[in-house]
């Protein structure tokens, strides 16, 4: 099997996915251009097995196999993600997510926004900070 046809492909496919990532404001079609990605690694992974007899035989199907088994639990985890987002915030855009805000508002680039933190001192500090 000559895997030019193969590479090609994948590198096609990886484009495809990279231009999917760059591009791409809505974050379902970025989950997808992702898994675009992953999957001309695997196409590269099986595309080089079948080609190279390595030391290891079937070493690239059994990465496949791995990198398959980390795309499905990416895609579980990314779309519980972006449904609690909806509902927190009406969009899937990621653009319109404001990602510096917090419970306490937005951080100034001096203050960090810490979770938790009201920005009120007791005891001991109130002291310090009015003297």
């Amino acid at each position: 099997m000559h895997p030019t046809l193969p590479f090609t492909i994948a590198a096609l496919l990886f484009g495809i996915g990279v231009y999917g990532v760059l591009v791409r404001r809505n974050a379902v079609l970025l989950l997808m251009a992702v898994e675009l990605m992953l999957n001309a690694v695997n196409l590269i992974f099986v595309t080089a097995d079948a080609s190279i007899r390595a030391a290891v035989p079937r070493a690239g199907q059994s990465f496949a196999l791995f990198v398959i088994v980390l795309a499905a639990a990416e895609i579980g985890v990314g779309l519980a993600l972006i449904l609690q987002l909806y509902r927190l915030r009406r969009t899937v855009g990621v653009d319109d997510l404001p990602l510096a805000d917090g419970p306490n508002g937005p951080a100034g680039p001096d203050e960090p926004n810490i979770p938790g933190e009201s920005g009120v001192s007791g005891g001991s500090d109130e002291a310090e900070v009015a003297g």
